[in-house]
């Protein structure tokens, strides 16, 4: 008698029959090539995997995930695509196959600073020295001599600076109307251990044209003459111009030096015809203060 024409319907008779259709449906699947994992439960007797042998039930389950798992993510580039799959750090993956399946975000700041370096124990040795990435990024090369080679140096010093180079270039190819824009087109100098004063110059639609450091002070002040500031305005012909200088203690708030040199910048851009646009101190963004102050929009100008 045929599985198909047996149809018992009480007791013993109808749990046969079932297990019996089943059954043949896996080897029927299995001849065709499409055998789901799920039939691998039914290969076991219900009586026996939740009975007598409770954990063949469960060996088989784990089996049956682990295919599931292998049906889902074909390929390793469908589960870079998924966020929650990017863990911040795992054992079972190298900083580099980390980096190359979920990107950089998936990296520490260490990470990065290894990868950098190309050697654990060297970046290991900048951290220890300089206390944090922020201080390595006011590093001169000089310093970094002391720890790495010349080639390693020039990678930290070009990587560490590459994020506030591709904020410098953007602000760059627009106007320098506005004090933001300047900050962006001079972040590099909230690095400087040292306090610079640096000329803007611009064109007749504010569009920057170069600009030129005229003096470097001590830690905590520069000294510059307003001659120093107008010369290079008026060597490159520049119809308007910025002052900018920062400050390395990272507060941008102007001391009393620089609103008298301000005062002074201001008649003598009178006297000579050219627009002084403002003058900005650089300094660090902290909280929900900007990074920076304008004389220009504080109305002292």
């Amino acid at each position: 008698m045929s599985d198909i024409g047996f149809k018992p319907t009480v007791g013993l008779q109808a749990q046969e029959y079932r297990l019996r259709h089943k059954r043949a449906s896996f080897l029927v699947s299995r001849r065709l090539g499409k055998a789901p994992s799920i039939y691998i439960l039914d290969r076991v007797p219900r009586s026996c995997a939740s009975g007598l042998f409770p954990w063949a039930a469960a060996l088989c389950f784990a089996h049956a995930r682990k295919n599931m798992s292998q049906h889902i993510f074909q390929s390793s580039s469908e589960l870079q695509n998924i966020p929650e799959a990017a863990p911040k750090a795992s054992p079972s993956f190298s900083v580099c196959e980390r980096l190359a399946r979920y990107g950089s975000s998936a990296l520490s700041g260490v990470e990065h600073l290894r990868l950098l370096v190309g050697r654990d124990s060297a970046a290991d040795t900048l951290l220890r020295h300089f206390g944090s990435l922020k201080e390595l990024h006011r590093a001169s090369f000089r310093e970094l001599r002391q720890f790495l080679t010349r080639r390693e140096a020039e990678a930290v010093i070009a990587g560490l600076s590459m994020s506030s180079v591709v904020d410098m270039e953007e602000a760059l190819s627009g106007p320098l109307d506005k004090a933001e824009a300047v900050y962006r087109a001079n972040l590099e100098m909230r690095c400087f251990r040292q306090e610079v004063v640096r000329v803007v110059l611009l064109d007749v639609q504010n569009y920057w044209i170069t600009s030129v450091d005229v003096c470097k002070g001590t830690l905590d002040e520069s000294l510059v003459h307003p001659r120093e500031i107008f010369r290079p305005v008026i060597v490159h012909a520049a119809a308007g111009f910025v002052l900018v200088h920062n400050h390395p203690s990272g507060d941008p708030m102007p001391s009393p030096a620089d609103v008298r040199l301000t005062k002074r910048v201001v008649k003598g851009a009178r006297i000579l015809g050219v627009e002084f646009l403002d003058h900005v101190i650089v300094g660090r963004r902290i909280g929900k203060r900007p990074g920076y102050f304008s004389f220009q929009e504080a109305g002292l100008l």
